[in-house]
């Protein structure tokens, strides 16, 4: 599956999607949108409590898209405001390949220019039918909500804020993925028996517990994740989306990936 000739961000997506950035991380912008939000990030650098952030960026964001004002308005009105970004992150955690997950994987598209390999099946090229299923999704979901593109922007530069405070010493941090279909990915490069490079999908799922990643595979995954392509993080809002699982959700491409050995029970 190729990567998109376009993006908008500030590299472009073969970059972004290599492993060889993964290697070397370079900080990632989408374009416009701190400039765009001056004021929000000029505030959040003023306090010192990450809960306090927190509160002051739902605020912002529920004056900008106007969430805080969906009881006021017709019954269409009501639910497209209502259904913010919080409820496009739910709907991942329930699903990825639900019609939320599509406009989570369309943010990425469009912004990082990686194209999802993945929605319901195997998405072999941009005018595969897999691909058109996964563009109706999309379409669907972005009509349940105001501006969510627009939504998603400012999350992920807040996440990026907030995760330079909360790993100031670091630009790469050790995930873990489990799955039961290993052979299901794109393997680029067998490197040794435990570590392969491998393409994953545009968006995905990781946790920061390699005993809780044994929950969702019989294969575990070690991968050294660049924090530039963490779009979302549980306790970035907190109590707001899920509590206690350490799951982190990363922008795809190619990944180096080491097997680990199960060593639970013993």
């Amino acid at each position: 599956m190729h990567n998109g000739s376009f993006n908008n961000c500030n590299l472009p997506p073969w970059v972004i999607a290599s492993r060889h950035f993964n290697d070397n991380p370079q900080k990632l912008e989408i374009q416009g949108v701190k400039e765009g939000n001056r004021f929000l990030f000029d505030k959040l650098r003023t306090l010192n409590s990450q809960e306090e952030r927190a509160l002051i960026f739902n605020d912002y964001m529920s004056v900008k898209f106007q969430l805080h004002q969906w009881q006021d308005q017709t019954d269409a009105a009501r639910k497209s405001i209502k259904n913010s970004y919080l409820r496009y992150l739910r709907g991942w955690m329930m699903d990825s390949n639900s019609i939320e997950g599509a406009v989570l994987k369309r943010w990425v598209e469009s912004r990082m220019g990686i194209v999802p390999s993945f929605h319901r099946a195997r998405i072999t090229g941009i005018h595969s039918e897999a691909y058109f299923d996964y563009s109706v999704d999309v379409m669907k979901g972005s009509a349940r909500t105001n501006a969510i593109q627009s939504q998603l922007d400012i999350l992920y530069e807040y996440c990026q804020f907030e995760l330079s405070r909360k790993f100031p010493a670091s630009s790469i941090i050790p995930l873990y993925r489990g799955t039961y279909d290993a052979s299901e990915h794109d393997v680029i490069e067998q490197i040794d028996r435990r570590t392969q490079i491998v393409r994953l999908n545009n968006l995905v799922s990781f946790t920061s517990d390699e005993e809780r990643a044994w929950e969702f595979g019989s294969t575990v995954w070690e991968v050294q994740v660049p924090l530039c392509k963490l779009f979302f993080y549980n306790d970035l809002l907190p109590g707001s989306i899920m509590k206690g699982e350490g799951e982190y959700l990363v922008i795809g491409g190619e990944y180096r990936v080491r097997r680990v050995m199960c060593t639970i029970g013993s």
